[in-house]
């Protein structure tokens, strides 16, 4: 198997990353999550490389208007560095700067962004996400959103699987990879009424899900592997124990090839 790429890491700028994790850990730990690096892009590598994983396709969330074009300045100099590492840009729902500001990822060779509706607040279906979708469809962009629950909201989920049902249905040519399996707290829905439509999913933090493992298991093998993507979610996650979850599925090599590398690779332009 080649180098497997894991598409949800989270990182920092080396100065800022001790302030961000500081406070992120203080939102995860009523929920016993807690980090397993040091939040800087160098941790991160380290950390995945101890599990056998190649590269990391770094996750950054524009969280207001005025830090999206210094997470997006972030991001490209990432994917300019000599290291094995790809990055997402972001765009926030209220910004004036949408598309000019996906003009300048793509430019640079950026595929896609990441979003985080429960980070700002704003449910997926809101029409200032409808219009991000719109921009990116027309750029052939990939979108990942993170759903389901998450410690930053915990009495609101805002994408729900109902949600990135009608996201979907609504942007047919969209690739929208919905993080976390669809979400924790929502997978009998995710199953229900996600399987065999048009999403994607990423696998990260499902390691963490032992008492939902067979059902995750059986998704992937009802959905498909090609619309699937390792990730570990990494500070958040052990990522040997984010490998270990795939290496024990009793999925044939084939899908792992796809779910580790290829499917990644596609959207990266890689292959």
């Amino acid at each position: 198997m080649r180098d497997r790429i894991d598409f949800h890491v989270h990182c920092f700028p080396d100065a800022l990353a001790p302030r961000a994790m500081e406070v992120l850990s203080a939102n995860a730990a009523p929920f016993g999550i807690t980090p397993h690096t040091d939040g800087t892009a160098g941790g991160a590598l380290a950390a995945l490389a101890g599990a056998g994983i190649g590269a990391a396709h770094i996750c950054s969330i524009a969280t207001n208007t005025h830090q999206e074009r210094k997470v997006n300045d972030f991001a490209l100099s990432l994917a300019a560095s000599d290291k094995p590492l790809f990055a997402a840009g972001s765009v926030h729902p209220d910004s004036e700067a949408k598309e000019s500001e996906l003009d300048r990822l793509l430019g640079s060779g950026i595929r896609g962004i990441k979003i985080h509706p429960d980070y700002v607040g704003v449910t997926i279906t809101d029409p200032r996400y409808d219009v991000i979708f719109s921009l990116c469809e027309e750029r052939h962009m990939y979108v990942v959103t993170h759903a389901g629950f998450d410690p930053v909201s915990p009495r609101k989920i805002h994408a729900t699987a109902d949600g990135l049902l009608s996201v979907i249905r609504a942007h047919p040519k969209l690739t929208l990879i919905a993080a976390h399996m669809g979400g924790p707290s929502q997978l009998r829905e995710v199953r229900e009424k996600l399987t065999g439509t048009g999403i994607c999913f990423d696998t990260s933090l499902s390691s963490s899900r032992p008492d939902e493992r067979e059902e995750l298991i059986a998704i992937i093998r009802e959905h498909g592997p090609d619309r699937f993507l390792f990730g570990t979610d990494t500070p958040w996650s052990d990522p040997s124990e984010e490998v270990r979850f795939l290496m024990t599925s009793g999925l044939p090599d084939e899908a792992l090839e796809k779910i580790f590398y290829k499917n990644a690779a596609r959207l990266l332009k890689l292959i």
